[in-house]
């Protein structure tokens, strides 16, 4: 309860006698009672009548001088602490600076977390997908081969001609519909639609391969295979998921690529593409150029068709395409580079290795230059043809594929489009 101070006044001879008293806190201990009546020995008068009063409040039979020099002791050590007991403004600096210290332990901890949970996920990602594709293979019947086709063999002499197919861009998966001036389908794409112009090429090529008698044939695909998801509009275009979408495309190509080697000996390679690259944790381009889903769908390809006498699948360890195909260079991008002419030159000094044809998708058009005497730089047509990329670049983009003669101390000799014709 609350203590009010009462009056007092002088008797005689300067005794005063306290009229009512000093009441008692509730709860409140003897050491703080004796401070706070000590402290009004001003206000009261003399120690003899603060012992007195102490006495009567607390039932002691105390003198003077001991509460006296109980306070006076407490006091003396309160001064000499009075830097850390009274000085709010440093007390409450220290404390800052502790809490600033506790909070970077707590984000360190934090940091860790994050950082395992996030090798958690990258783990289970990988397993997962891993599960997946496993078990696609599994439940797929096992393929039939073709028998094997004579051709010569790396340690023989050198072709004088040699043949290479070129195709890219097909971004498997995605659904549009573009429309002209007038409503007509400019173009229209789906998975049934990729299909059909993949068996198209397929046909033309065979009749290529066997007009010319054609035993070996490059078969490079030039990246962006699969639409991917590099932002978050993409996912309303997608039928399927990117890793059902991979294992779908992977299938279909593979019975593609055996189809072809009936007739001859496929070599292939394939680049990835910006499509393909997984972006994780909202990271931009480039961040993790070693997570495409383009190896998925070149492990899948190799493991099934590994027993076919008739494919190879070359990889090279730069993750491009490379060949040398009638005595000629021959190097394959993706095709993310604003000048082909400039970086067939960059290349060759990069990898010390003279460069005769640079090869490239990306733009879903096609384009062909020359470079210097010898040296040649082609873009491939693409096999999903015109779209919202193309449009934003105001360029034609017919799907297409592109069959490429060599020919030793000629380079190109001839130059076939594939055009892949649509009824809409």
């Amino acid at each position: 309860m609350n203590c009010q101070k009462m009056k007092y006044k002088k008797i005689s001879k300067g005794v005063t006698t306290i009229i009512g008293n000093y009441k008692r806190f509730e709860n409140e201990t003897d050491e703080e009672l004796i401070y706070r009546i000590c402290k009004e020995k001003d206000s009261i008068g003399s120690w003899k009548q603060v012992g007195d009063l102490l006495n009567e409040l607390t039932g002691y039979e105390y003198t003077d001088s001991k509460y006296r020099k109980q306070y006076q002791s407490f006091q003396k050590m309160l001064d000499a602490n009075r830097e850390l007991f009274v000085d709010d403004n440093k007390h409450l600096a220290e404390i800052k600076l502790q809490l600033r210290e506790l909070e970077k332990e707590r984000k360190k901890i934090q940091t860790e977390k994050l950082e395992y949970n996030k090798w958690l996920r990258e783990e289970a990602r990988d397993e997962l997908i891993t599960e997946r594709i496993v078990n696609a293979i599994k439940s797929l019947p096992p393929m039939t081969f073709p028998e094997e086709i004579d051709v010569w063999k790396p340690s023989e002499e050198i072709d004088e001609i040699g043949y290479v197919l070129a195709f890219g861009d097909e971004h498997y998966g995605i659904e549009f519909e573009i429309k002209g001036l007038y409503g007509e389908i400019l173009n229209k794409y789906n998975p049934e639609i990729f299909e059909e112009r993949m068996n198209e090429l397929l046909n033309q090529t065979i009749q290529i391969v066997k007009a010319k008698e054609i035993k070996k044939l490059n078969v490079f695909n030039m990246g962006d295979s699969l639409e991917g998801v590099i932002r978050a509009s993409q996912l309303m275009k997608l039928r399927y998921g990117v890793v059902d979408s991979a294992i779908y495309y992977a299938e279909y190509m593979t019975n593609w690529l055996n189809k072809l080697s009936k007739y001859t000996h496929v070599n292939f390679q394939v680049v990835g593409g910006n499509h393909t690259e997984l972006r994780l944790i909202s990271q931009p381009k480039g961040t993790f150029v070693e997570e495409n889903m383009s190896k998925i769908v070149s492990t899948f390809i190799k493991a099934r068709l590994q027993n076919n006498p008739n494919f190879t699948f070359n990889e090279n360890p730069t993750g491009l395409i490379f060949a040398t195909v009638a005595n000629q260079n021959i190097l394959g991008i993706h095709g993310e580079v604003k000048d082909m002419k400039r970086a067939i030159d960059e290349f060759a000094r990069v990898y010390g290795v003279e460069i005769d044809l640079l090869l490239a998708g990306h733009y879903h058009h096609s384009r062909c230059e020359e470079v210097g005497i010898k040296g040649e730089v082609i873009n491939v047509p693409s096999i999903i043809g015109l779209d919202s990329y193309s449009l934003s670049l105001r360029k034609s983009a017919v799907p297409a594929g592109k069959l490429l003669v060599l020919e030793i101390g000629k380079g190109v000799v001839a130059d076939y489009r594939l055009k892949l014709e649509d009824n809409f």
